[in-house]
């Protein structure tokens, strides 16, 4: 199979080590000349990736074209592309609808698709909207795809795909705290990181367990996780958090 990506940005970069991580059988991937400086060092690295001409160029030569351009890139320049009739589409765009997709692309055969840039080592999750065996098949390869039916139902989770920025931060934020206190820069990002990254881990291999149990499970009463968790519910922390999840939602 042959796949273009209109687009060469963090994301579109991040698929493609994914795939060469995965055993996806995959003939050549073509990738638009706009970043050259991704583009270059992708098929610098890649053998079977290609910078194309153009955009164009790219979609004729692919069986599957992956969108991911910005949305206001995607706006002005998807309707002046010629897409063929039974071509797959993937779009990572996130506030471009469906119904928008195919007028734009003149195409019904599209499915929206979320991935994280942590795909670039297969982890995390990956909604694909609507469902399709096929897309499925494909991201199974590169960390764990999960079907919506509903487009307005998968809103929800580019919703919450915003709060990786804010994560990062709170652990930006503890690594701080630590400096202050006089802790090794490095040490107390170490620290933060594997500290984190045992939480999510500890939760996944705890799976039985609904995350409300895991929270009740790591409070002992009169605890420093018990007074941490009251404080930040006194100081209103999660419903901020509600709000924060409710305004980036009204973009979509």
């Amino acid at each position: 199979m042959k796949i273009g990506f209109l687009g060469t940005g963090h994301i579109t970069s991040s698929v493609i080590e994914g795939i060469f991580k995965s055993k996806l059988k995959i003939k050549r991937i073509y990738i638009s000349p706009r970043n050259r400086l991704i583009s270059k060092k992708l098929s610098r690295k890649f053998k079977k990736v290609s910078i194309s001409k153009n955009n164009q160029q790219l979609i004729d030569e692919s069986n599957w074209v992956f969108l991911a351009v910005t949305p206001k890139v995607g706006h002005k320049i998807l309707k002046d592309l010629n897409f063929r009739e039974k071509q797959k589409i993937v779009s990572f765009i996130s506030t471009i609808n469906l119904e928008k997709l195919k007028k734009y692309t003149k195409n019904k055969n599209i499915t929206r698709v979320i991935p994280m840039p942590f795909i670039g080592i297969k982890k995390g999750p990956i909604i694909i909207c609507p469902m399709d065996k096929k897309v499925k098949k494909f991201f199974d390869k590169l960390g764990k795809s999960i079907q919506i039916k509903n487009e307005k139902i998968s809103k929800n989770f580019w919703t919450t795909s915003s709060f990786m920025a804010p994560f990062y931060h709170m652990m930006l934020n503890t690594s701080d705290w630590l400096v202050r206190r006089g802790v090794n820069r490095k040490a107390a990002e170490d620290y933060t990181r594997e500290f984190f990254l045992a939480l999510s881990q500890d939760s996944i291999f705890k799976n039985k367990l609904s995350l409300k149990q895991l929270t009740s499970e790591s409070q002992t009463p009169g605890g420093i996780n018990a007074q941490a968790l009251r404080e930040l519910k006194k100081k209103k922390f999660y419903k901020i958090q509600q709000k924060v999840l409710n305004s980036v939602f009204k973009r979509f």
